[in-house]
């Protein structure tokens, strides 16, 4: 007899559907599976044969092959055991193929026949919305996510086949209650990143963090040790606004594959904040691994800001496989087994030190020689420091400054001006000035006759090249929304973009 049972298994960030056919006929006792399984798919047999003992159901002594359908994708992962055992009671006959018609599984078993969460629900529950979908109870929450109105949530496989033989309802489940209306919804969470009034003096690094978060501008801070970088870089997330519906549910779906845990209420709502280490790897940083494809540290901050601290010392070949996903906004993992997509819409902010000592532009007090400043610079390559739009100096705050003790302004009236920044480059339908395409920039951001002269000059004295007259267009065009400057860029604003947008390589000790 045979039985066909629907699941879905993960692909990258996606998920495909996939029919799982039972077939149980006389012969040999055996158990095998086809279509592509991993190891934990095949050594499924062993924790459903465990499951179903355990709860009370008979394990067919006859030859039962299993195939996964469509056969070319490769399968991975433990969340064919719950199919796989239905499909078994099915094809035995203790169970009526009626009773699972429309309804789709997905579930790792435990030997004791309880059912385990998985990573990725939010994205199988995509893939099968058109069904009834059967879940372990603790993935109940990710798998409504996608708006999916038919899941029921079991904890055990006794149970789930009394329910669908009618010997007992369907558990009940409750939604999490909606936390009452916040009257300051719009105001910034700072309890993780702290707030920026805790950055003493640094008014121009502050800037410059503003019109990296109001037009969405990669954002390089070169500085000695002690001058505030880090600080400054761990307030960031703080002064962006919430994310929009889609947005979230992309970072929602992200997690969900990482394994890594969602809000109680869901979708993550907060753009996320990476920092990852400089000993990261290539496949860590940009996605992938043998075993599936998993989603990087850049897609992990998809939507939110990545933090690279100490850029010197990360590997180059680390830092250079992010110039192509810093452009495209995604990320494309090409393997053997296949390829996948991984979205990588991001705000960049790098720290690193001007030298090896990190003293380096400060008269008598660095140790480093020529030699040893030109290697530390060249590890970051020009066409990586070109993805930075915006790039300064910073360093150490004054005596005075640490004395006084004064406040600066704080996070949530600098992130009230972002949000309105962001506003308007949403009516010119793009989610930051940053994305502005080059070919419109006359229209979404013209300009007074002085700022036009002023950039004919840099381009003249060759200060400024074509890639970058559209940088510093899109920089001025955040500097005057900023400034509530209407429609047209004045003169200022494309002189503080042009002094944002410094030298790169000046500021890392050689001119590159």
């Amino acid at each position: 007899m045979i039985a066909t049972i629907s699941s879905a298994v993960l692909v990258g960030v996606d998920s495909t559907r996939v029919s799982v056919e039972v077939h149980v006929s006389n012969g040999l006792p055996g158990f095998t599976v086809v279509g592509l399984p991993d190891a934990a798919v095949r050594e499924s047999r062993d924790r459903v044969r465990a499951a179903l003992l355990s709860s009370g159901l008979p394990w067919p002594l006859r030859r039962v092959t299993v195939n996964l359908a469509p056969s070319g994708v490769r399968k991975g992962g433990a969340g064919l055991d719950l199919p796989i055992a239905i499909g078994l009671l099915v094809a035995t006959g203790e169970l009526d193929g009626q009773a699972v018609d429309g309804m789709a599984f997905v579930g790792e078993l435990g030997l004791d026949g309880s059912l385990r969460g998985l990573s990725g629900m939010v994205v199988l529950a995509e893939a099968l919305r058109h069904h009834t979908l059967v879940v372990p109870e603790a993935n109940a929450e990710q798998a409504r996510l996608p708006d999916h109105r038919g899941v029921r949530a079991v904890d055990h496989l006794r149970p789930l086949v009394e329910c669908l033989a009618g010997r007992r309802p369907w558990p009940s489940w409750r939604r999490h209650p909606s936390p009452p209306p916040d009257p300051q919804a719009g105001r910034p969470h700072t309890d993780d990143c702290g707030d920026l009034s805790q950055v003493t003096g640094q008014p121009f690094a502050r800037r410059a963090l503003e019109v990296a978060a109001a037009g969405g501008h990669h954002l390089l801070l070169v500085g000695p040790p002690g001058s505030g970088k880090t600080m400054l870089a761990t307030r960031l997330p703080g002064l962006l606004p919430d994310l929009d519906r889609t947005t979230a549910l992309e970072v929602s779906r992200i997690r969900s594959v990482a394994g890594l845990p969602l809000p109680e209420a869901g979708l993550v709502v907060r753009p996320p904040f990476r920092a990852p280490h400089h000993g990261a790897s290539p496949v860590s940083m940009i996605g992938g691994g043998s075993a599936w494809m998993r989603p990087g540290e850049i897609s992990l901050a998809h939507g939110g800001v990545m933090f690279l601290d100490e850029m010197g010392e990360f590997p180059t070949a680390v830092l250079d496989a992010l110039r192509q996903p810093l452009e495209e906004g995604q990320v494309r993992v090409s393997r053997a087994r296949g390829t996948a997509i991984f979205p990588a819409r991001l705000l960049l902010i790098g720290a690193t030190n001007p030298c090896p000592c990190g003293e380096g532009g400060l008269p008598g007090a660095c140790r480093c020689s020529a030699g040893s400043k030109d290697r530390y610079a060249r590890r970051l390559s020009g066409p990586l420091l070109d993805r930075f739009d915006l790039a300064i100096r910073v360093d150490r705050p004054s005596v005075d400054d640490l004395i006084s003790g004064r406040a600066g302004e704080g996070t949530e009236a600098v992130a009230g001006r972002v949000a309105g920044a962001r506003l308007q480059a949403a009516r010119r339908g793009v989610r930051a000035n940053a994305e502005l395409p080059g070919a419109g920039l006359d229209e979404s951001a013209p300009m007074a006759d002085g700022a036009a002269a002023l950039l004919e000059l840099c381009l003249r004295d060759g200060t400024l090249t074509a890639r970058g007259l559209h940088r510093v267009r899109r920089i001025a065009r955040t500097v005057a929304d900023l400034d509530g400057a209407g429609n047209t860029v004045q003169a200022s604003h494309v002189h503080e973009a042009l002094v944002l947008r410094s030298r790169r390589g000046a500021l890392l000790g050689y001119e590159g």
